[in-house]
């Protein structure tokens, strides 16, 4: 008895379990009674489409892309793809009814235009295939009849499904040529048609591109990814029918210029043939207007044409030029430790990096003096040496002259007596992983007969550049140019107490002398001044406080005269400076400095010189003006204008007597 009731009640379980189980799976009624397609369409890997007038159209998947195989082979536009399945996969019926029951009301499939159909949809997905048949418009309504892909039922669908699966083939196929993106071409090669024959190879390491061949040398990043992306923004113009095929009508048997693009694990090779003839004659072309070529791609039977701008074919044509880098050095200026110059007939200068200075860059100046004499060494100017780096660095190739020179070639640019040589040596080596040399020798030539052209040609490297002879300016092989402009540079604590300006000549009187007593300062004294005296007064103390040089004449000073070249010049004035300098306990010390100025000389220069420095300088365009306030404009000052005089006011007429 009771194994009778458990066998009862087990057997009620599995009735009971059963139909929850079905329950929970079943779609709601709205979802299984309207929806076309099952999950089946989220697995679709192939598409056919079958119409009753034009070619049939197939395409399938191949990794993550898409391909169009029939009429032809091509990339498919995965845009217009991914639209048809998102419409199969929310496909809806408006109605439907069981083709059983068409017998019921004499009707077949015929009537709905499902015995012939226009067009059949077969699709395969988790190796199984599914067909679907679209038959006639209904007569109202705009939708149209389909039947399920098992022929059980007529579904009424709208038009939308027809409009995606007849979309012409120019919308289906991708009208891109190249398919690798930029950040992913890991090397662009070129090869023209004989008789140059001309094969060029670049490939990208480490975030840089360079020349594998003709030549090893580095290439224009922007360069080359500009042209990769003009590459991919090539689009087909006109697919060639079969009779239209002919590889020698087209040029493509022996094309013109041959472009493979690398990625990762794949390429591509576009091949360029003749010029597409123009139906009809037009005026002269705009030289940048694109220009229609047949081409094809290298693994693919299909011909096709495609407009290409007449600047990309001029940069792959010449790719040797176009897109190598065009700057001399490559080198990060702060990896520099030291730069050599020297010209003919001048002894070396050295720069020398030494280490920073409370954040701020600073060079040591060696300059090497005929004979066995000690080299001086005197601080460098930091700015001048940082604009000489950047001036190196942006040197830049205005033609690429020869990249295999003979002797007579070098001897001819003047390289057999360099008119400059600068040596630069880094911290590390350059390149990419620091295996480049860790010394660059650059080498600057000239022809006396040509101005502004200057010929560089690194010292291990072959070859020859044309260059702008600007970089000799910035490049002298003088210690007095990269000489630390900055003279004098007070202490916060250091004060001027004194300022006195005179005239060198016996008795001549002071233009401006005052000493500051206890409690004074210069802003009370000056306030009483003239404002134009005022102002001149202000900047000659500032000048005074922080001297510092326009340029350098002379590495001497001469109490007697300022000699500048072969010139020599007098002393017309003389300023002295009184300082008071806080000495470690506390005590002020007082010093007088003198400085020996010139007449002005011209409209910006005027001399100056130190015993105290031992130098011959240009004072900065800031003294020059106070001193020039101080004087000569007011030994010149005509004073006041006079107003001109006011015209007397016309006298009237007098009236002539009348006879009686």
């Amino acid at each position: 008895m009771r194994t009778k009731v458990t066998l009862v009640l087990f057997f009620l379980n599995v009735v009971l379990f059963y139909y929850i189980f079905q329950f929970e799976n079943t779609p709601p009624p709205d979802a299984k009674g309207r929806r076309v397609y099952g999950p089946e369409v989220s697995a679709i890997d192939s598409l056919t489409r079958t119409a009753r007038v034009g070619a049939t159209l197939h395409v399938e998947k191949r990794g993550d892309a898409w391909w169009l195989t029939k009429p032809y082979e091509w990339p498919a536009n995965a845009n217009a793809i991914s639209g048809i399945i998102g419409e199969l996969q929310h496909l809806e019926h408006e109605t439907s009814f069981a083709v059983a029951d068409l017998g019921k009301s004499g009707q077949s499939l015929a009537d709905y235009g499902l015995a012939d159909p226009a067009i059949i949809l077969t699709f395969t997905a988790a190796g199984r295939t599914y067909e679907t048949k679209i038959g006639d418009d209904t007569k109202i309504g705009n939708r149209l009849y389909l039947l399920s892909p098992d022929g059980s039922r007529i579904h009424v669908v709208g038009r939308s499904l027809a409009d995606r699966i007849n979309l012409p083939l120019d919308k289906l196929r991708s009208e891109s040529i190249f398919s690798i993106p930029v950040f992913e071409v890991r090397s662009l090669s070129l090869q023209t048609a004989p008789p140059d024959n001309l094969k060029v190879r670049l490939r990208l390491e480490a975030d840089r591109w360079s020349f594998e061949a003709p030549i090893l040398a580095r290439a224009n990043k922007n360069a080359v990814e500009v042209t990769i992306n003009s590459l991919n923004a090539l689009q087909v113009g006109r697919i060639l029918e079969d009779r239209e095929t002919d590889l020698d009508r087209s040029g493509l048997a022996a094309p013109t210029l041959r472009v493979t693009v690398e990625g990762n694990r794949r390429r591509e090779t576009l091949l360029l043939g003749a010029a597409v003839p123009a139906a009809t004659p037009k005026p002269a072309a705009d030289p940048a207007e694109p220009v229609a070529y047949y081409a094809k791609i290298e693994d693919k039977p299909v011909i096709f044409t495609t407009s290409v701008p007449p600047k990309l074919l001029k940069d792959l044509g010449a790719a040797q030029e176009t897109l190598r880098d065009v700057r001399i050095l490559d080198v990060d200026p702060h990896t520099v430790t030291s730069i050599s110059l020297t010209a003919p007939g001048q002894p070396a200068l050295e720069l020398q990096r030494l280490e920073p200075a409370q954040g701020k860059e600073s060079w040591l100046l060696v300059a090497r003096s005929p004979g066995n004499q000690a080299p001086q060494t005197v601080p460098a100017d930091p700015a001048l040496v940082a604009d000489l780096l950047q001036k190196l660095t942006v040197l830049s190739a205005q033609k690429f002259l020869s990249d295999a020179p003979s002797a007579a070639d070098l001897e001819n640019y003047g390289f057999n007596r360099p008119e400059r040589v600068v040596t630069l040596n880094l911290s590390t080596g350059g390149g990419p992983r620091g295996s480049d040399p860790s010394t660059l020798v650059l080498q600057v030539g000239v022809k006396p007969e040509e101005r502004h052209v200057a010929y560089a040609r690194l010292a291990n490297a072959p070859f020859v550049y044309q260059i702008d002879d600007g970089i000799l300016d910035f490049a002298p092989a003088l210690p007095l140019h990269f000489r630390l402009r900055l003279l004098r540079d007070l202490p916060e604590g250091a004060r001027i107490t004194g300022l006195a300006l005179s005239e060198t000549g016996p008795a001549a009187p002071a233009l401006y002398s005052h000493q500051l007593a206890a409690g004074e300062s210069w802003d009370g004294v000056l306030a009483t001044e003239p404002e134009a005296r005022r102002k001149a007064l202000v900047a000659l103390i500032a000048q005074s406080r922080t001297l510092q040089a326009r340029e350098f004449i002379a590495d001497t000073f001469n109490p007697d005269h300022a000699e500048s070249g072969n010139t020599t010049l007098p002393w017309k004035y003389r300023l002295d400076v009184t300082l008071a300098l806080t000495t470690g306990n506390g005590s002020a010390q007082t010093t007088t400095s003198t400085l020996f100025l010139t007449d002005r000389i011209g409209g910006t220069t005027q001399l100056a010189g130190n015993a105290e420095f031992g130098v011959t300088f240009a004072v900065t365009q800031e003294m020059l003006d106070a001193l020039f306030a101080l004087t000569y404009a007011e030994k010149h000052d005509p004073g006041p204008p006079v107003e001109p005089l006011k015209p007397e006011p016309p006298q009237p007429k007098p009236v002539p007597a009348t006879s009686g």
